[in-house]
């Protein structure tokens, strides 16, 4: 049985401006999202993690496969307009947010598409909701607000004006980004980038 539910997100409008995005609740199939969640790898540092530096239980590699499994990228495909078939993907994962993390940026030039599925089961604090914005500078001129409640996907297709940031927030919140990628090579650096920050952070746990 599928974890995703991918009528749903087929059923989700689609917002063209001023950058195309969507907000699908319950993108994780109800009967399968809180054991999902139980298997949703322990990360104890902050910052993003490729897949690989992280143990995941065998139903979140599940959803992780059904993410990269042609059935959503040809969904992916017809949502956004562009032929993402051959294009590679990269998989990393928050589980701890810091003071510094949701300022104002847009994506590197190297992603064509975010998505963002969220792994928490409640969420009371101001800090730490998704903003998808009209512009730089300011986190109150918002297009959306998103909790990031478990099963919640957002997605967006990079542009220069695809910005979002999130107010501050330190502590517990979990997701899985996919990226689309433009090439295997930029999908390869990045992921260097984020296992030598992997890294660094874990001798300086021991520290």
């Amino acid at each position: 049985m599928a974890i995703l539910d991918l009528d749903a997100f087929r059923a989700t409008p689609l917002t063209e401006k001023p950058f195309p995005y969507l907000v699908t609740p319950n993108f994780i199939t109800q009967n399968h999202a809180r054991e999902v969640l139980q298997d949703f790898p322990q990360i104890d540092t902050p910052g993003l993690l490729p897949l690989e530096a992280t143990s995941p239980g065998p139903l979140f590699q599940a959803l992780i496969d059904e993410l990269t499994g042609k059935d959503v990228t040809a969904a992916v495909s017809a949502k956004f307009g562009v032929d993402l078939s051959g294009r590679p993907t990269m998989i990393t994962l928050r589980g701890r947010a810091r003071e510094r993390d949701g300022r104002i940026h847009t994506d590197s030039e190297a992603k064509l598409i975010t998505a963002l599925l969220y792994f928490n089961e409640a969420w009371e604090a101001e800090g730490g909701r998704l903003r998808l914005l009209r512009g730089p500078n300011d986190l109150e001129d918002m297009l959306a607000e998103v909790p990031p409640l478990l099963g919640t996907l957002v997605m967006f297709r990079r542009s220069e004006c695809s910005f979002h940031g999130h107010e501050p927030f330190v502590g517990v919140r979990r997701y899985v980004m996919i990226n689309w990628m433009t090439s295997s090579l930029t999908a390869q650096r990045e992921l260097m980038r984020h296992r030598i920050s992997a890294q660094a952070k874990r001798v300086l746990s021991h520290v």
